[in-house]
């Protein structure tokens, strides 16, 4: 068995990069509508290479983002896992549907990320629901198709099959 370091360091590098858009310190009016990066990232290689992508790399990738935002330890662990769950489950089916069939996927799984961080933090304090809780899940729903296009294309061309 080969291991493929480059396809490794191009799925690292991505994550890295999802990881730097997600702790930018963006003006308030913008971060409210920053989408979960790291997640969309994670959805596009466990459809893309569902056998070198799986749940474990999620829940590790999900661990350093608890880390790298301050969060309880888990939170993302758990949401990234999961969604990575439902990706590899429905894998086959997905990957034959048009990009914009695909975002209507994108949009529930950002949906259970999100209502799942927001109940384990729940759990822990006292939080209040607001309406902008929501609104990342849209942006990442419609930048769906962007962050498709961009990992397609640097996967190819990093030959990470």
């Amino acid at each position: 068995m080969q291991i493929n370091k480059q396809g490794f360091g191009t799925f690292a590098l991505t994550i890295f990069f999802a990881m730097m858009l997600r702790i930018i310190p963006w003006p308030h009016m913008i971060q409210i509508f920053n989408p979960d990066w790291v997640l969309l990232s994670l959805i596009y290689w466990s459809l893309a290479t569902p056998d070198k992508v799986g749940i474990f790399k999620c829940w590790i990738v999900g661990l350093l983002t608890d880390v790298l935002t301050g969060r309880f330890l888990g939170q993302y662990a758990l949401a990234y896992s999961l969604s990575s769950y439902f990706c590899l489950k429905l894998n086959r089916r997905l990957r034959q549907y048009q990009i914009i069939q695909q975002a209507l996927f994108i949009f529930f799984t950002l949906l259970l990320s999100h209502l799942l961080i927001f109940w384990t933090t729940n759990l822990f304090g006292s939080t209040q629901f607001h309406a902008a809780f929501l609104l990342p899940v849209f942006t990442g729903t419609l930048c769906w198709p962007f962050v498709y296009t961009v990992l397609r294309k640097f996967r190819i061309s990093s030959k990470f099959y």
